[in-house]
């Protein structure tokens, strides 16, 4: 296979837990040899909402280096890993605009045949983590995209608890993510990369 499986982790983050999974899934994703690019969507919320939180203008200011996603980042990237808060058990609005403007890519299906993976984190416990995941996953089903999650396929992952994807926590944005929740992270990403590499070199080679 022909140079480095390409990467984009492109996420929603208000306060910067999730935030941080992107980057604990962006180091994996590095350490597996991946060719890694961090992309937040385009925030939504007027100014004065966010002015109104400190944690929310805190984190834009920290974070107003990274790049906005764009959808050419999806044709660019063999594996994409999706980062949303739960809103009500689904993604956040700034994440699903972002979809949204994929139709034309996807009329063209040039967002098909590629490996997709996810992470979410709630302010209280069940708060959504699994129904955010699975219909975020329905958006791939559509694109002809190749759902790769963590599984039980690490013995963290019987504590940590979720299949379908990284989750954590955060108490209202109060506690930072966990040893488990960044492994799991860690683990969603290096399988996602580990299957792109094997569909990859298997699509060149079909």
């Amino acid at each position: 296979m022909a140079g480095q499986v390409k990467v984009a982790v492109i996420y929603y983050s208000a306060t910067g837990i999730t935030y941080q999974m992107a980057q604990a899934a962006c180091e994996a994703a590095g350490e597996a040899g991946a060719e890694v690019r961090l992309r937040k969507v385009r925030e939504l919320a007027p100014d004065e909402a966010i002015r109104s939180n400190s944690g929310w203008e805190a984190h834009r200011l920290e974070t107003q280096s990274v790049p906005e996603a764009q959808p050419d980042d999806l044709v660019w990237a063999d594996v994409v890993i999706f980062g949303s808060p739960t809103r009500y058990g689904m993604i956040a609005a700034q994440l699903k605009q972002f979809i949204d403007t994929t139709g034309p890519l996807w009329a063209q299906g040039a967002l098909a045949d590629k490996v997709y993976s996810a992470f979410t984190s709630t302010a209280t416990s069940h708060g959504g983590q699994e129904a955010t995941l699975l219909s975020l996953f329905t958006v791939v089903y559509h694109w002809g995209g190749i759902v790769v999650t963590p599984g039980y396929t690490e013995p963290s992952q019987f504590v940590a608890g979720n299949p379908y994807g990284a989750s954590h926590t955060s108490n209202n944005g109060e506690i930072a993510p966990d040893h488990l929740a960044l492994e799991a992270t860690a683990l969603t990403a290096k399988r996602a990369v580990r299957i792109g590499a094997a569909l990859r070199q298997g699509l060149a080679g079909s």
